[in-house]
């Protein structure tokens, strides 16, 4: 008689301690998509894992955040900022050099696109940050696809700027992300944008994210073929 081996995932049972269906806070991750083994085809998005974390363990070469001229306090920068002891830039050392370029932009080049993306090194680091645009309290979409192309041209040849992951835009207190419709705009809508910029690094879900338990997410983007299916009525 033959028996089929059970794949267990932790020890001394503790499966059965840690049922998912009341927690508040948890994904459903679904496949992604399978097809043939290219680079350069995805956005890998980094579900269940800390950005600051990784940067502090040198996961990271590049990491993409958002810095404004006026406040920075609670910005994902100041965290990496007080977190590297290494690093000689201070949170409002960070502001004033980005007042300053703001500054010198407004003399010499006033008529170049917004935004402009700022390079901070915090020696195991290097932040790309997009800068938001003077007199506005918030990005668009149009702001992060031409952010984000500028950042694939910094990137593109570059190896000692690899691996390279960024934030997600959203759910930010410092540097709100707002779509046309004055809301802001979905998971799905800014990994496009990052997409067809030329963005192929890991991105970041926000932790408000985790708030869709009862929603199925993929490891990837671009998703697979069976959503746009499933969109348009067909199974």
């Amino acid at each position: 008689m033959t028996t089929t081996a059970q794949t267990h995932l932790y020890d001394e049972g503790a499966e059965d301690l840690l049922g998912t269906d009341q927690a508040a806070d948890r994904v459903t991750l679904l496949p992604g998509e399978q097809g043939r083994l290219e680079p350069g085809r995805r956005i890998r998005i980094l579900w269940g894992q800390d950005m600051l974390l990784d940067a502090l363990d040198g996961k990271y070469r590049s990491i993409i955040c958002a810095v404004n001229d006026h406040d920075n306090t609670h910005g994902i920068i100041a965290q990496l900022v007080n977190l590297i002891t290494t690093s000689q830039w201070s949170v409002p050392s960070v502001t004033s050099y980005a007042r300053m370029f703001h500054d010198s932009v407004a003399v010499h080049a006033a008529h170049d696109k917004e935004p402009y993306v700022l390079k901070y090194d915090l020696d195991s680091v290097l932040v790309l940050a997009l800068l938001r645009p003077r007199g506005r309290e918030h990005f668009t979409l149009d702001d992060l696809s031409r952010g984000f192309r500028t950042i694939a041209k910094m990137i593109q040849g570059r190896p000692e700027r690899r691996p390279v992951a960024s934030v997600s835009f959203l759910g930010a207190r410092s540097n709100k992300l707002v779509g046309s419709d004055g809301a802001e705009p979905s998971f799905e809508s800014v990994l496009s944008a990052m997409y067809e910029s030329g963005f192929r690094g890991d991105v970041f879900p926000s932790p408000g994210m985790w708030q869709f338990g009862h929603v199925g997410v993929f490891p990837s983007y671009p998703f697979p073929q069976s959503l746009e299916r499933m969109r348009a009525g067909s199974s």
